[in-house]
Order: C-alpha cells, then structure tokens, then sequence
C-alpha cells in the first residue's frame, strides 16, 4: 500500500482542515516492570519449561500498521485505528 506523506485532514486542535505529516510508528521495547512479563519470568525460573503452547497454523498474511498524523500548523500528533497492508510505503517528500 502506497501513502503520501502528507495529507489535508481535520485537526481538533485547530478545529478546522489543515495538512498532517504522516510518519509509521515504530514498536518500542517492552518493559520488563509489567505484571505479564514479571509473571512470566517468575515461571520460566528453574527447572520448569515454556508456560504457554507454541502457536499452531502459519503466520497471517498481513501486519497491522499504526500512523501518526502531526498537524504542520500546531505540531499537536494523532493516532487513528490501524491499518492492516502486507506492505507499506511513504511516498512524495
């Protein structure tokens, strides 16, 4: 899927239409401090083995995508609902 870089699209703050930079979010590392990973740890400790089964079937067949649009006027970013696209590209400058 090909996308511009920029678009014209309504911005809350400034509550009217004005263009948005459009940048892909990247996924950040997880913390450790999470109830989930600490548990995790917890059993994955000593002799014991994987505590969850491995996944069956192949892998889907697209990725979610997550955009953030930033307002050139105000410089305030917003995150719509993913997209989903086997592939993904920026285009125009």
């Amino acid at each position: 899927m090909k996308m511009p870089s920029t678009i014209k699209m309504y911005c809350p703050k400034c509550k009217t239409h004005t263009e948005h930079e459009i940048e892909r979010v990247k996924k950040r590392k997880a913390s450790e401090l999470k109830q989930g990973q600490r548990r995790f740890r917890r059993v994955m400790a000593g002799y014991r083995g994987f505590p969850r089964a491995k996944p069956e079937g192949r892998e889907k067949p697209t990725r979610r995508i997550t955009l953030r649009y930033r307002c050139k006027k105000c410089k305030k970013a917003y995150q719509r609902p993913c997209i989903r696209a086997k592939k993904f590209e920026l285009i125009g400058g």
